[in-house]
């Protein structure tokens, strides 16, 4: 089955030259485009994507209030955000609203098709500098914010390190030095599929929803 992609951007001539880069290969099937947030609801409803390539600067529905509405409603549906943004905020806001991936418009063909193909199977695509980002900003949110929940609490979200085995171990201290899933997988010798696989078992023990509320809590 070819990955279902939905094109959302504002610029007709931006979504043209996407469609252009994509079309031709044969695991990817293009089933629509929109040019503003608010059509994006129904497209999903109706076409059924797997992955929707969207860009953050768009009138009447931003981007990033796309990405709030979207995932809680239809988790399977993933979401690479592209845009011209480089800017750190844009990449921890898409990060933690639950965006799966995060490229900027000048990225290669290349580059643009490992992303597609890595988000559709459950795992995330964050450039190194922005997996870097979003660890030194959740380190930054660590040591601002009081820990006033009760000790019963914490005790319990430090047991996740007791509750993982020895290699998920592992895995998770990478995931919070800002390693890629590729990186990891070349560090131990393993396939990217493996360590998606082995990432999903933690968050399932850990009971969070997303790599950044897994790391968050790991640093607790």
């Amino acid at each position: 089955m070819p990955i279902r992609i939905l094109v959302v951007d504002d610029h007709s001539v931006v979504r043209q030259g996407i469609i252009t880069l994509l079309e031709d290969e044969d695991d990817l099937l293009i089933v629509g485009e929109a040019s503003d947030g608010d059509e994006v609801w129904d497209m999903v409803d109706n076409l059924k994507p797997n992955v929707i390539l969207l860009d953050l600067t768009m009138p009447r529905m931003p981007g990033l209030d796309v990405i709030k509405q979207i995932v809680p409603v239809f988790p399977a549906v993933k979401i690479l955000v592209f845009s011209m943004h480089n800017n750190t905020d844009y990449v921890l806001s898409s990060a933690l609203s639950g965006a799966s991936g995060y490229l900027e418009k000048d990225t290669s063909r290349d580059e643009m098709l490992k992303a597609i193909r890595a988000i559709a199977k459950g795992e995330l695509y964050f450039p190194p500098y922005a997996s870097s980002v979003i660890i030194k900003d959740l380190l930054k949110q660590l040591a601002r914010v009081p820990d006033t929940r009760p000790v019963e609490d914490t005790a319990q979200e430090k047991s996740i390190w007791k509750i993982i085995t020895p290699r998920e171990q592992q895995i998770l201290k990478c995931l919070t030095e800002g390693m890629s899933s590729k990186d990891i997988a070349e560090k131990f010798d393993i396939s990217s599929n493996t360590v998606a696989n082995q990432r999903a078992s933690i968050m399932k023990k850990a009971n969070v929803k997303n790599t950044a509320e897994l790391i968050s809590l790991a640093m607790k």
